[in-house]
């Protein structure tokens, strides 16, 4: 049996489990998860979910919900992926990060499950145990509420073993291709898999065929539809340093959100938080003034996160066409008009011709660079340049991140912005070097 002594040893376990889920070609199915639970006594089961899915925004969506039903007075578990520093951020709860010494202490409590379901189902994989940890982590901390985003899909993956109070999927767009499918209906489908009898199922704003689906799947696994178009409405939004407010109506009332975060799709991700939280059991549900006070003070960090620097530093992930789409849009819409700088590295995996298409209308250069992961691989730079003047664009090449963003802004003007995007690695590690330079993110 694998001893865990410390966090750099059960660093060094999971980062192994990565290796190994790539060289066995893993398949995509709940059998291992749900044998996994049960052998940890099946936490999961400990405390009531709420489960968000989709392409796009499922992070952020859970942040907010967590972040209002922690104003309300719950104590909160929230699962997100990926994580930006530490593995440890995938396990919270009241947005603390379980801590590494703890982190170490809780895989070592699992090990004896996972020896005991390794001969008949392998070991669980990376992002099976990390979620089982949190799992582990909210129940040994008696959480009132875990707020669970899906990893990968919805109908096979590991989050799927949870009956949650209410499930929301925040869009569907082309990712993940090789394993969810080719069309936007076969995407739909597998996302809708996390549908089940009696549970509300929330959708925000999808294309038509992927609503279609939805609801075709929805109706045959008995599950009730809320669509976020059709009980709530945005009115325009005021734009501040690190922030924005605005107004959300539904039936309920009139709130007004005042978030130290920007971007449009960060107002439909509230309204898709909202439209959840208002159909939360009694138990659950917030008060006016909880939903209010949990989004002033939301923090969802590398999501359109502004620098005060000359020139402005921007860090968002998009890692995939509609999430470029979407930076695409708030960039023009909170700095119109200004000379966009992207420093980019994506991985190898992605559509980096449809993400280079989203961000490269108006005035904008790009500077393609790289990261360094364990069991990630980013595509070369010298292949995104050659993408980029395809479609009559023309990028740099600089491998190292720091000498990427240090030469964009030495070449950049002071009223231009400079946007670290694509993968989150490349996102994480600059930003973690940009505040190491002293450097503090807008806040309201």
């Amino acid at each position: 049996m694998t001893d865990i002594e410390d966090y750099a040893r059960a660093e060094k376990y999971l980062l192994g489990t990565i290796d190994e889920t790539a060289s066995r070609r893993t398949e995509y199915k709940l059998d291992r998860m749900r044998a996994f639970l049960r052998a940890l006594g099946d936490p999961q089961n400990a405390y009531p979910t709420v489960h968000v899915g989709g392409t796009s925004g499922k992070g952020s969506t859970s942040t907010m919900i967590a972040s209002v039903l922690q104003a309300s007075g719950k104590r909160v578990g929230l699962h997100t992926k990926p994580h930006l520093q530490s593995m440890t951020e995938r396990a919270r709860v009241d947005g603390i990060a379980v801590s590494q010494e703890r982190f170490a202490e809780l895989l070592a409590e699992m090990m004896p499950a996972i020896e005991a379901i390794a001969p008949e189902h392998g070991r669980p994989t990376y992002y099976e145990t990390l979620l089982a940890l949190a799992f582990e982590h909210f129940a040994k901390e008696r959480v009132e509420v875990a707020v669970i985003e899906v990893g990968l899909g919805g109908r096979l993956d590991g989050t799927n073993v949870i009956r949650p109070e209410i499930a929301a999927i925040t869009s569907v767009g082309r990712d993940h291709m090789e394993v969810l499918g080719e069309t936007i209906e076969a995407i739909a489908l597998e996302k809708a898999g996390i549908a089940k009898p009696g549970v509300p199922l929330v959708l925000g704003t999808m294309p038509p065929e992927a609503s279609a689906t939805m609801q075709r799947h929805a109706d045959d696994v008995g599950a009730p539809v809320v669509r976020v178009a059709d009980v709530t409405r945005l009115e325009e939004p005021r734009f501040e340093s690190g922030g924005q407010t605005f107004a959300v109506i539904t039936q309920r009332t009139r709130y007004t959100i005042a978030m130290p975060v920007l971007g449009e799709f960060q107002r439909s991700n509230a309204a898709t938080a909202i439209a959840v939280l208002e159909r939360l059991p009694a138990a659950l549900l917030p008060a006016i003034d909880a939903i209010e006070s949990g989004f002033a003070s939301l923090a969802i960090p590398g999501r359109m996160e502004v620098f005060a620097a000359y020139p402005t530093v921007v860090f968002d992930i998009a890692h995939n066409a509609e999430k470029a789409e979407h930076l695409a849009a708030s960039l023009a819409e909170v700095f119109p008009g200004r000379r966009l700088h992207y420093v980019i590295a994506i991985g190898e995996d992605k559509d980096a011709r449809e993400i280079l298409n989203s961000l490269s209308s108006g005035a904008s250069s790009f500077t393609f660079t790289t990261f360094s992961t364990e069991g990630r691989r980013p595509a070369r730079p010298q292949k995104l340049a050659l993408i980029a003047d395809a479609i009559g664009k023309w990028g740099r090449v600089i491998e190292h991140p720091i000498d990427a963003i240090e030469a964009v802004r030495r070449t950049a003007g002071s009223e231009d912005v400079v946007v670290v995007t694509g993968s989150t690695f490349v996102v994480a590690e600059l930003r973690d070097w940009w505040i190491e330079q002293g450097v503090v993110p807008v806040r309201r």
